[in-house]
């Protein structure tokens, strides 16, 4: 009897969930501004990633209201050609975004970009709060580390002010006149040094450590995470089984916590659990686990699983799943985030490459 009771209540409450939930809302959108000289090339690398859903050539850094092209262009509003990029931080996150800036521009170069030359064509990373801020920091920092370059990185690090958006016959420049582009492109310069410096190379990689995983203020929370993602992760609510993002992904990859970047699961370990929620038999990091008994649930005392440096709520574990372990870690996909196999190296996580190597 107390069996059916259990299993009763466990198929009503995803629909109760449902009802009180209501639709699951989109992840806010957040901006990136960067100057890298002409605007004209800075745009397609930006345009051509997933989770980029727009990339807006403009002006800003100066003092000039609504300048015009000839305006910045003649050195007296204090304005650097930029780009904004209008980004999806649940599929890409901002140091991917770093780490493709660095590989369009000569940072070393305090004159201006190739072959445009001062103020208005030098470059700069202009960052809307303090983690972003921290982000730009570190990823210069690391550049200056790798030896790559034999002078000075001079690429600023500055707060953002207002973005102006540049004339209609700038945006999407390479689109509308692809052979004016490609003509102007190539003899400016940029291609030939950036295939000097780079090569083949992949981005440089964002290395993970614990002094990344930091939890951001409630504030800024609330502007990063979906309703649902808050209520998740900071208030233990629970979301609908069948219903969320990851109860069914069989793609190859690790899930990190949504709030703090720290790796907590593989696919390698995830299985069907039968239940609508997305389980595993053991965790990648075990050392980003924190257990604690949860007495909310008057049917029964569970253990309920956070993470260890953002103490995001992320579901319960059981002593009901399949071997090796017994467990089954009953995860809330509006807690975690899917880095995929060929993502690992680029989003700071190269690390766990070789997991993959034989699948």
């Amino acid at each position: 009897m107390f069996s059916k009771i259990i299993l009763g209540s466990i198929l009503f409450l995803p629909l109760l969930l449902i009802a009180q939930s209501g639709a699951i809302g989109a992840t806010p959108l957040e901006k990136a501004t960067f100057a890298g000289g002409c605007f004209w090339c800075m745009t397609p690398p930006f345009e051509k990633l997933d989770g980029v859903k727009e990339v807006i050539s403009g002006y800003t850094g100066g003092h000039t209201k609504n300048p015009t092209y000839e305006e910045v262009t003649s050195e007296t509003t204090g304005h650097r050609e930029s780009v904004e990029v209008i980004y999806d931080p649940a599929k890409i996150s901002y140091e991917k975004l770093l780490d493709v800036f660095w590989r369009q521009i000569n940072p070393t170069d305090a004159g201006g970009q190739f072959v445009d030359r001062g103020p208005s064509y030098t470059s700069a990373i202009f960052y809307r709060n303090e983690e972003q801020k921290k982000l730009a920091e570190e990823s210069k920092r690391k550049l200056e580390q790798s030896g790559r370059f034999d002078k000075p990185i001079v690429t600023d690090i500055l707060p953002a002010g207002p973005f102006y958006r540049a004339e209609d016959y700038h945006q999407d420049y390479w689109k509308k006149n692809p052979v004016r582009y490609k003509f102007y492109r190539y003899n400016s310069g940029r291609d030939q040094y950036l295939a000097k410096i780079w090569g083949k190379e992949d981005p440089m990689p964002a290395v993970k450590n614990e002094e990344t995983y930091v939890k951001p203020s409630p504030e800024e929370l609330k502007k990063r995470l979906t309703p649902l993602q808050y209520k998740v992760t900071q208030e233990g609510a629970t979301e609908p089984a069948f219903s969320n993002e990851y109860w069914d992904n069989h793609k190859p990859g690790i899930y990190v916590d949504i709030v703090s970047g720290e790796p907590l699961f593989s696919s390698l370990d995830k299985y069907d659990s039968g239940t609508g929620w997305p389980s595993f038999t053991k965790p990648l990091e075990p050392g980003n686990i924190v257990t604690r008994e949860d007495r909310t649930w008057y049917l029964a005392v569970r253990t309920e699983v956070l993470s260890k440096h953002a103490g995001s709520h992320l579901g319960h574990v059981f002593k009901d799943g399949p071997p090796p372990t017994g467990l089954r870690y009953c995860m809330n996909s509006a807690a975690l985030r899917f880095i995929p196999k060929e993502d690992l190296v680029k989003d700071g996580y190269g690390k766990y490459v070789k997991l993959f190597e034989s699948h």
